[in-house]
């Protein structure tokens, strides 16, 4: 028997007698990441990087020298897995920040959310120069777009592969691990509870969006559907969509249209200002 068959087959007889006590046990699985070490591949940068540590103990690993990019990984993820984006911001003259998310990496914590990336985003930019951009992927694209409603301030923002709802996401999680419908109900509620937030004001549609901003994800996106950048696109008025034929949710980070879309919306910023000046 596989494990997830059974959490499953534990989750669905708990869940019907004991709905908080299924719903209590997996918002606990669902806000503990595990610890993934970088592949060989992110070495290299990683040799290179400079540590550094903000505010209540928030590590970021910095590249480079000029203007400001700061950027956020996944779930589960790390700085490095930026490695091809954060060589070309350096060698475009971009100094790049890229933040271990809470419960990541060298960053405080045991578990992390999407509110929790979101302030620590916020707390990163109090502390750095003005930003040129924010890059967020998969739910640090998330989280970059609800910092911003927050009041993270931001010339620009690039959505890599993120979800639109957080209420999708929750009750996606939900169903994968069996929860019956009680205790999905429980899940979500004890998830709100903890985050301060009601799940269903984690929506782009609900979101105010008034930077340029770049929305990329691929068609064979495993992970997180492709029609969630509709979505983002739709309620985002100045975004640009770029959906690609391939890249699933993590190869799409090195794909050059990608690369070359975040330096054309940063070498448009250039323009504009230039402009209004």
């Amino acid at each position: 028997m596989n494990t997830l068959h059974w959490i499953r087959g534990i989750n669905g007889t708990l869940g019907r007698v004991a709905p908080e006590v299924a719903a209590s046990r997996m918002r606990q699985v669902f806000m503990t990441p595990r610890e993934r070490s970088p592949r060989d591949w992110e070495l290299p940068l990683l040799a290179t990087a400079e540590r550094i540590t903000l505010r209540f103990g928030l590590s970021a690993l910095r590249w480079g020298q000029g203007p400001t990019v700061l950027l956020m990984h996944g779930w589960e993820g790390r700085p490095t897995q930026f490695a091809s984006l954060i060589e070309a911001l350096v060698a475009a003259g971009y100094t790049a920040v890229a933040l271990d998310g809470p419960a990541h990496g060298q960053s405080p914590g045991h578990e992390a959310n999407v509110v929790a990336f979101a302030r620590a985003l916020l707390e990163a930019a109090a502390e750095l120069p003005a930003l040129r951009a924010v890059i967020g992927h998969s739910m640090g694209g998330a989280s970059a777009m609800l910092a911003t409603q927050l009041g993270l301030r931001t010339e620009a923002l690039v959505s890599i592969a993120a979800p639109a709802r957080v209420l999708g996401v929750l009750r996606g999680f939900a169903r994968y691990v069996g929860l019956p419908p009680r205790a999905r109900s429980a899940f979500i509620r004890a998830v709100e509870r903890n985050v301060g937030m009601r799940a269903e004001h984690l929506d782009i549609e609900h979101y105010q969006m008034d930077m340029p901003g770049l929305i990329v994800h691929a068609e064979d996106d495993q992970l997180v559907a492709v029609d969630e950048s509709r979505r983002i696109h739709e309620a985002w008025f100045d975004s640009r969509l770029l959906r690609l034929d391939s890249g699933g949710h993590q190869r799409v980070l090195a794909d050059p249209r990608v690369i070359d879309g975040v330096l054309a919306l940063l070498a448009s910023l250039g323009v504009a200002q230039r402009q209004s000046a």
